[in-house]
């Protein structure tokens, strides 16, 4: 059952080493990510579960521990998924003289490696298990609810944390250029979290999300699905547009 969930949005600038010199602009995004997260742990799970878009979907579950990186973006960044204390990525040799192992890998897709940091700068506890799940965009909404409520059903006590941007057509200067109709969706996404209306989630519109560049729309309503019937409230922490996309931070709890 699902008892709490947390959506945040997953741009890279939201580490500040990717975003160098612009960091501080979206200092408040940070802080109220880090926010809903630790009100994640505050309901005690049983289980996290991160949802994010993926380009290349199928490629999951991935398992605690899984490995990201940003240096794609020109910095030595590497990331684990809620990774336990022996098992981090450290360096220099151990307490026997020996050289580290390299890091695995990267295997999570962007907005997981996000989250991973994201759980890491908020102090989450590794001893809750965690796992990541990439959604591919074209995933259909009927078979997002469907994977939602599968996920509502892993444990008695399970908690979603929901990775996905909001249009990226807000202003002249955003990724999609302005379109009219992308305010009045984001302004019902925003609405439907800041209620816990799982209903709107799940209705969002398919076509119109991918013509507006929403990205977060399959993992929005995988959380439709997975709280279907769950008695939460909602908590809307931040909603705005910087760079013209869409932004939503909120909190979902029983």
């Amino acid at each position: 059952m699902l008892i709490a969930a947390a959506v945040c949005p997953c741009p890279p600038l939201l580490v500040p080493e990717v975003a160098a010199g612009a960091a501080p602009e979206l200092d408040g995004l940070r802080a109220a990510c880090a926010e809903a997260v630790r009100a994640l742990a505050a309901a005690r799970p049983e289980r996290l579960i991160v949802v994010g878009p993926a380009e290349r979907p199928g490629r999951g579950p991935h398992a605690q521990g899984a490995a990201g990186s940003f240096r794609g973006f020109g910095v030595e960044l590497d990331v684990r998924l809620a990774a336990p204390a022996a098992d981090g990525v450290s360096g220099g040799d151990d307490a026997a003289g020996r050289s580290p192992s390299p890091p695995p890998a990267p295997s999570l897709p962007l907005s997981l490696a996000v989250a991973a940091w994201l759980l890491e700068h908020a102090g989450w506890d590794p001893a809750v298990p965690v796992e990541g799940l990439g959604v591919g965009e074209p995933l259909a909404a009927e078979r997002c609810i469907e994977v939602g409520r599968e996920l509502a059903g892993r444990a008695e006590r399970t908690a979603l944390l929901v990775m996905g941007d909001g249009t990226a057509c807000r202003t002249l200067k955003a990724p999609g250029y302005l379109d009219e109709r992308a305010a009045p969706f984001d302004a019902e996404v925003a609405r439907a979290l800041a209620a816990a209306d799982a209903g709107a989630l799940a209705a969002l519109d398919e076509e119109l999300a991918y013509e507006l560049k929403a990205a977060g729309r399959a993992p929005l309503q995988v959380l439709a699905g997975a709280a279907e019937g769950a008695p939460l409230k909602g908590e809307l922490r931040y909603d705005e547009a910087p760079y013209g996309v869409g932004y939503f931070v909120a909190s979902w709890s029983s």
